[in-house]
């Protein structure tokens, strides 16, 4: 399942960016955070790949979406111009943007590559 996520939330399980100058990411799991929009049509073609890619990796990593209609101030904060883009959180390190509406074989090739995390 894949996971809303508002100001609030993220601020907690991801990066608190108003106390933390540099990247320091608070999750336990590798993550992928969706900037979408409802009206966005490529991002409802990304929306049931990351939800079955959440459930193909539930245990090993995390899926959340951001709805920049409704969280512009989380958008701006990460610079977000386009949607869909994809951040993709290693546990150590800095996470890296992905923009565009990738296909699943791309978005997998990135969490092997970029979060270390295999299939089960």
């Amino acid at each position: 399942m894949t996971e809303n996520l508002t100001k609030e939330t993220f601020l907690e399980k991801v990066f608190n960016y108003e106390k933390e100058k540099d990247w320091k990411y608070s999750g336990e799991l590798p993550a992928i955070i969706d900037f979408w929009a409802p009206w966005c049509g490529p991002c409802r073609m990304v929306g049931p790949v990351l939800e079955k890619i959440a459930e193909e990796y539930a245990g090993k990593l995390v899926v959340y979406k951001v709805n920049t209609d409704e969280e512009q101030e989380l958008a701006g904060a990460f610079g977000i111009q386009s949607i869909p883009s994809i951040l993709f959180i290693p546990l150590n390190g800095q996470p890296q943007m992905a923009v565009g509406a990738l296909p699943k074989a791309t978005i997998v090739e990135a969490i092997k590559d970029v979060l270390g995390v295999e299939a089960a």
